[in-house]
């Protein structure tokens, strides 16, 4: 998937993901993360959103986590999360 992204998506996804994301992210990614994501998303996902969520996040994420998060995010991600995709 490769484009604009708006509403909310609940089901599974194995493969690549490649696009534009912005709105709100409450889940667990090795600790709760519940704040404001407007950034771009490349990498690998296998897994459910709505759910459960395994695979690699590359990109920039500007907005809240805890307060202001602005810069680059690269890592595994592994755990919960639930994501409304505007």
């Amino acid at each position: 998937m490769d484009g604009w992204m708006d509403g909310w998506m609940d089901g599974w996804m194995d493969g690549w993901m490649d696009g534009w994301m912005d709105g709100w992210m409450d889940g667990w990614m090795d600790g709760w993360m519940d704040g404001w994501m407007d950034g771009w998303m490349d990498g690998w996902m296998d897994g459910w959103m709505d759910g459960w969520m395994d695979g690699w996040m590359d990109g920039w994420m500007d907005g809240l986590k805890d307060g202001l998060k602005d810069g680059w995010m690269e890592g595994r991600i592994e755990g919960q999360i639930s994501a409304y995709i505007t």
